[in-house]
């Protein structure tokens, strides 16, 4: 499946749970509101996506001076790639990680945290560079983004769906809303939702960046080993890191356990390792 394909899916998916919490919040003309809200977002998150990413995160502009050697790496790659050389971005952020964002290659970012550019040696990071530019290249970063967005308002969303189930009961039109313990349920069940169709693309979508980083960099050890690494450095629960953004980054950023893996926006990391090492030991590069 071709990503405007899956573009046009996970939109009219997460537009439809927009549309859902709106007629539940609202009826009917909540549903009209909605609608309209979901239009507007649409749009707006198309062009200004990757934008609202970075300033949830107050990246800032990575210093050409003092880290020549990443962006002279970042324009080798590029260079292989025949791509445009994206724009550099530093994040403040204890969680050793690094995303890629933009809504084609012309108009891409790729954004490290603070620990990343800390922990991880020249081959391992350019390991990294080279799977989140394979991002850009396969142009994955406009539908993760969008979904990043979209699942976002959802998240906000069912914050409102909890008020109405405690103060709301009658719509304006004088028919029955959906009784308060209804709505909690679906104040709890649509972020779920959300993340699932986030889930449901992404797993294949970090398979294939890993593979075709590999075979960019040469090196399926070096990235190997930095996801091997940026897993063990995961920064506590509390930090600045938003659920809702985790699909974005090159590792899941939140510890999980053998159960909630499955509903991880990740494939389980020893899975992308073991790969990784049998592309080096069958020199499929």
């Amino acid at each position: 499946m071709n990503n405007n394909l899956k573009t046009v899916i996970l939109l009219g998916a997460l537009s439809g749970l927009l549309l859902f919490i709106g007629k539940s919040i609202g009826g009917s003309q909540g549903l009209f509101i909605a609608f309209l809200f979901s239009l507007l977002m649409n749009g707006y998150a198309y062009f200004f996506s990757d934008k609202i990413v970075l300033r949830m995160y107050n990246a800032k502009p990575l210093d050409q001076q003092r880290y020549a050697g990443i962006y002279q790496m970042v324009a080798e790659l590029c260079r292989t790639m025949n791509i445009p050389t994206p724009k550099l971005w530093i994040i403040d952020n204890p969680s050793a990680n690094a995303f890629a964002t933009g809504r084609n290659p012309s108009h891409a970012s790729v954004a490290f945290t603070s620990s990343i550019l800390q922990l991880l040696d020249e081959r391992e990071l350019r390991g990294v560079v080279a799977h989140e530019l394979s991002h850009v290249k396969n142009r994955d970063t406009l539908i993760s983004t969008i979904a990043v967005v979209i699942a976002t308002t959802i998240s906000y969303l069912a914050q409102m769906l909890q008020y109405s189930a405690m103060w709301q009961t009658n719509s304006q039109d004088g028919q029955r809303r959906s009784n308060p313990l209804s709505l909690l349920v679906l104040a709890i069940i649509t972020p779920f939702i959300a993340s699932l169709l986030q889930l449901a693309i992404s797993r294949s979508r970090e398979y294939m960046a890993d593979e075709t980083g590999a075979h960019v960099c040469h090196d399926p050890l070096a990235l190997a080993s930095a996801l091997e690494k940026l897993h063990t450095h995961i920064a506590p629960a509390g930090t600045t890191t938003q659920a809702t953004t985790s699909s974005l980054f090159i590792v899941h950023p939140f510890r999980t356990s053998t159960i909630t893996e499955w509903f991880a926006t990740h494939p389980p990391l020893r899975k992308r390792v073991e790969r990784l090492r049998r592309m080096a030991q069958n020199k499929n590069i």
